[in-house]
């Protein structure tokens, strides 16, 4: 399955640079007042793609304190929590050690 994986990889990482190969043109991105950027069609695709990754992260990023804050919470209950009922000693733990 590993080996599988690597080769999905493989031809994916093939795709890509024959996309790129075949989109090295220049392309004019038109900013507002008459401003204007040059560059490869690849660099316009690149710079998307990571100013979307980041704007995901940071989107996930809220709910992941969240999650991180109540999980530190209910552990704290846990913690300060008193036992519920007297442990019964179970004879197979000696034989774990």
């Amino acid at each position: 399955m590993r080996y599988l994986l690597r080769i999905v990889e493989l031809a994916l990482l093939l795709l890509l640079v024959a996309v790129t190969v075949q989109n090295s043109h220049s392309v004019e991105f038109k900013l507002f007042f008459g401003q204007s950027w040059s560059a490869p069609f690849i660099v316009f695709l690149l710079l998307f793609f990571v100013v979307g990754a980041v704007v995901g992260l940071l989107a996930t990023f809220s709910f992941y304190l969240k999650t991180r804050r109540e999980l530190s919470q209910l552990k704290k209950e846990l913690r300060n929590r008193p036992p519920v009922g007297k442990v019964v000693n179970d004879p197979s733990d000696a034989i774990a050690d």
